[in-house]
């Protein structure tokens, strides 16, 4: 599967990963927007407590050792036709 039709099923709720990925459990899935009130740092040193900031919509990853972090496309993600819905586990 491409990028381009990646995305709906991330808009969905599913993850997906690359089938060229060397790491494995590694995935990618999209995290909503939502509004939250400033209660600690660091957006405490920048913003007075209780502050309400808008904390917009993007994509995070699932790495190999189990940490999340943001993850932007390389073109190489982008070109790539290996996407594939993880899989339901139950």
């Amino acid at each position: 599967m491409k990028f381009e039709d990646m995305m709906p099923e991330l808009r969905s709720g599913k993850k997906a990963t690359r089938l060229g990925w060397n790491g494995r459990g590694m995935f990618i899935f999209l995290v909503n927007g939502s509004s939250f009130q400033v209660n600690r740092p660091p957006l405490l040193g920048m913003y007075p407590e209780g502050t309400v900031i808008n904390y917009h919509p993007h994509i995070d990853i699932k790495m190999v050792d189990g940490s999340i972090m943001t993850w932007t496309p390389a073109q190489i993600d982008l070109m790539a036709d290996d996407w594939a819905v993880v899989p339901v586990t139950t």
